[in-house]
C-alpha cells in the first residue's frame, strides 16, 4: 500500500490513528513537500515571504525544515479578504465558511470537496473516539452556517450513521423539549451553553440524571478547565468529551481526548502540530509549553502553513494506553489573545475559574471586572453561589466570600474583590462566552 493510499476513517476508525510512527512521520513529509509546492505555486503572499527567506519547496527534505517556512495568522486572512489565500481555483470550491472575530472584515476559508470529506472523517474519528455510535441520537446544539461548528458535528454524525437533530443554538425551551422528547444520548456544544442548559432545565425541575438519556457530552469552541467538566459531570452524570478545531484549520475535527484523558489525540495524518515560544518564535520540543500552530497537510482550497492559533499547550509524544500512536497535546484552557494583564501579573480567566470550582457550593457560572483607582488595576470577581448559601447568616457568607477570596489569590496571586451572586443572575450564552469586561480602556 503506497503511503497516499491510506483511505480515511471507516465508521471512525483510521488506520492512521495506530500507524507506526515512522510510517505516519513519513507521510506527514510527503504530505508536507506536496502542499509547500502547491502553496508556492497558487498563493502569492507565501511565495513572496518563503523568496524573502531564501526558501523554496525543495528545500523541504524533512519534517524539522518545517521551521524554515513563514507563520500564517489571522491577520493575514483579514488582509488578504476575501479569496487571496485561496490556492484551488473557483471552480473547485464547493463551501465557504467565515469566522468574523470581533472587529473588521471576516476571514474567509474555502474548502474543495476533497477538504470537506477530510472534514467530515476527522468529525467521525472525534465522536468514535468518544464512544458515539450509529446507535446514538445526536442533538447538534453549535451553531450551523457561516459557523463550522454545527455542520462539522452533523457531518460526522451522519457518517457514523447516527440519528442527527441539527437543532442549531437557541431556544432552550425547544431544546430541552426535544432533548428529552427524542432520547439524545449525544449533545454537542459549547460547555457553557450546556450549563445554561442544565440551569433551565432545572429551574423547570428536570433531573438529568433521571429524566435524560444523555451518555456524552462533545464540547469546544472555547476554553474551558478540567474543573469545569468535573462540575458538568456531577451535575448530569454524562461523560464530557473536548473536541478541537477551529475555522481556519478545519473546523472540529482536528483533535479530541481518548478517554483515558492525557490530551487531545491530534489527526496527525491530515494536521501536522508544533509548539513555538510565542516571544521568540522558535520551536520547542514535545513536553514544552508554548503556543499551538498547525499545518494543514491535505488541505488545498486554503491550506495554513504554520498557522499560529494562539492557544496555549504542550504536546506529548507518549503512547497512549488506547493504542493510539498520534500524539496529544494538553487540553486548551487559555489563548495568549485572552491574558489579562492586572498589576503586572499575566493571568488567564481559567485560572480563576479552576480556583472558584475548588470552593463548595460556588456555581460554574461567573463574571469578571477589570477597572482602575487611579493608576491601580482592580479586579472584581462575580460569582453564583447556590440559593441555599445566600439563605445563610451574613458571618456564614462573609466567611465564604473569604474563602473564595483567598482560592483566587492562591492562584494567581493577585487580591480581588468577591461579589456573590444569585442563581441564574448573571449573564448566559447560547454561544461563546465572554467572561471578562475590561473596563480600563472604556
Amino acid at each position: 500500500m503506497s503511503l497516499s493510499d491510506y483511505s480515511g476513517a471507516r465508521q471512525g476508525v483510521s488506520e492512521a490513528d495506530y500507524m507506526p510512527i515512522g510510517q505516519l512521520r513519513a507521510l506527514q513529509l510527503e504530505r508536507l513537500q506536496g502542499l509547500v509546492r502547491h502553496v508556492y505555486e497558487r498563493v502569492p503572499l507565501t511565495r513572496r515571504r518563503m523568496d524573502e527567506r531564501g526558501v523554496r519547496p525543495e528545500h523541504i527534505r524533512s519534517l524539522e525544515d518545517i521551521a524554515l517556512l513563514p507563520f500564517m495568522m489571522k491577520s493575514d486572512l483579514r488582509d488578504e479578504y476575501p479569496f487571496g489565500l485561496f490556492a484551488s481555483p473557483q471552480e473547485e470550491i464547493v463551501r465557504f465558511h467565515c469566522s468574523s472575530g470581533t472587529t473588521g472584515k471576516p476571514i474567509v476559508i474555502g474548502s474543495t470537496q476533497g477538504d470537506i470529506r477530510v472534514w467530515q472523517e476527522g468529525c467521525m474519528r472525534a465522536l468514535a473516539m468518544c464512544g458515539v455510535t450509529r446507535e446514538d441520537v445526536v442533538q447538534v446544539a453549535y451553531g450551523y452556517g457561516l459557523f463550522t461548528g454545527g455542520l462539522g458535528l452533523h457531518y460526522g454524525a451522519e457518517g457514523l450513521g447516527c440519528a442527527v437533530l441539527p437543532i442549531s443554538g437557541g431556544n432552550t425551551e425547544r431544546q430541552l423539549m426535544l432533548m428529552r422528547d427524542f432520547g439524545v444520548t449525544v449533545i454537542a456544544c459549547t460547555p457553557s451553553y450546556f450549563l445554561h442548559l442544565v440551569d433551565e432545565g432545572m429551574k423547570r425541575g428536570i433531573d438529568f440524571r433521571r429524566d435524560m438519556r444523555l451518555r456524552h457530552g462533545v464540547f469546544g469552541a472555547e476554553p474551558w478547565t478540567e474543573a469545569m467538566r468535573g462540575k458538568i459531570e456531577q451535575l448530569t452524570g454524562i461523560t464530557a468529551h473536548d473536541i478541537y478545531g477551529l475555522t481556519e484549520i478545519s473546523g472540529p475535527g482536528v483533535a479530541n481526548d481518548c478517554p483515558h484523558r492525557r490530551g487531545l489525540h491530534v489527526f496527525e495524518d491530515h494536521f501536522y502540530p508544533e509548539i513555538i515560544d510565542p516571544d521568540t518564535l522558535e520551536p520547542l520540543p514535545d513536553g514544552e509549553r508554548g503556543e499551538l500552530v498547525f499545518t494543514t497537510l491535505t488541505r488545498r482550497g486554503t491550506p495554513m502553513l504554520r498557522y499560529r492559533t494562539r492557544d496555549l499547550s504542550l504536546i506529548h509524544s507518549e503512547p497512549c494506553p488506547c493504542g493510539r500512536t498520534i500524539r496529544t497535546f494538553e487540553r486548551i484552557s487559555a489563548r495568549t489573545d485572552d491574558m489579562l494583564i492586572i498589576r503586572g501579573v499575566n493571568l488567564f480567566p481559567s485560572q480563576i475559574e479552576t480556583a472558584l470550582l475548588s470552593v463548595d457550593a460556588v456555581l460554574p457560572h461567573y463574571h469578571i471586572f477589570v477597572s482602575k483607582a487611579g493608576d491601580l488595576d482592580m479586579l472584581e470577581i462575580k460569582v453564583e453561589v447556590t440559593a441555599q448559601t445566600l439563605s445563610d447568616d451574613i458571618k456564614s457568607l462573609e466567611n465564604l466570600r473569604a474563602r473564595i477570596a483567598h482560592a483566587i489569590q492562591r492562584v494567581i496571586n493577585i487580591s480581588a474583590k468577591v461579589t456573590l451572586a444569585e442563581p441564574h443572575s448573571l449573564p448566559r450564552s447560547e454561544g461563546k462566552l465572554c467572561r471578562v469586561t475590561d473596563l480600563r480602556n472604556g
